[in-house]
């Protein structure tokens, strides 16, 4: 078997390993993976990049979330709920999040930012899925998750997700001064800097959110309403 079409399947293997939650992280993905695939050992040169396990994730949710005959909008709804239902079983350290798990902290902030702007869909979107890559890589999970969301969401929802770490480190007076004047001067950064405010906050133990599927509901009737569904 040659290389690329190894490495291929490993990269496939990894990303079903990751999805199904069989994985928690790329490394270990790609290990299980090579040693499915190879029935043993692999070499490291035939072990994908971490790059490629991602687009062969990016590829999976979607198809693996929806149903024949969807309409597209319901097709990117049923892969959000799939990429977020995992979150409810990662928890974070207590210290920094007293709320709990991922998809409790997800939803707090959404809530904090809808009903701060209610028919804002980009900057609501950005606020559930901002954290959804520590269900795939938490070392990088802004990267993870944007992999996995390409396609699925806005220029201006990945933008969001993007930099919304920068934003709170931009607060923490940590960014640098280039990265925060660049920061400042994009046309999104009042909605960026009100995400990282909703990120800060969304953290309180008992808050009161809606499930996930009245949340991923409302932002598709939002859409439905404004008539930005494609």
């Amino acid at each position: 078997m040659s290389t690329p079409s190894l490495r291929h399947r490993i990269a496939c293997e990894a990303a079903r390993l990751l999805d199904t939650r069989r994985a928690s992280d790329f490394f270990g993905a790609k290990r299980a993976a090579a040693r499915a695939v190879c029935g043993g050992w692999a070499r490291s040169s035939d072990l994908p990049t971490d790059l490629e396990v991602r687009e062969a994730l990016q590829r999976l949710v979607p198809v693996e979330a929806l149903e024949e005959g969807a309409s597209d909008a319901s097709r990117r709804y049923a892969a959000f709920a799939t990429l977020l239902e995992p979150l409810e079983s990662i928890h974070q350290p207590r210290r920094s999040h007293p709320e709990g798990d991922v998809l409790y902290h997800s939803l707090q902030v959404y809530e904090l930012i809808r009903l701060q702007r209610p028919y804002d869909i980009d900057l609501q979107l950005a606020a559930l899925l901002h954290d959804v890559g520590k269900g795939i890589d938490p070392a990088d999970h802004v990267a993870a998750g944007l992999a996995v969301l390409g396609g699925l969401i806005s220029e201006r929802t990945a933008w969001l997700i993007e930099h919304h770490l920068e934003a709170r480190r931009r607060r923490e007076g940590t960014l640098g001064v280039r990265a925060a004047r660049r920061l400042r001067n994009h046309e999104c950064y009042e909605e960026l800097d009100l995400l990282c405010e909703c990120d800060r906050d969304g953290r309180v133990p008992g808050a009161m959110v809606p499930e996930l599927d009245e949340a991923l509901e409302a932002i598709h009737q939002l859409e439905e309403s404004m008539g930005e569904l494609p």
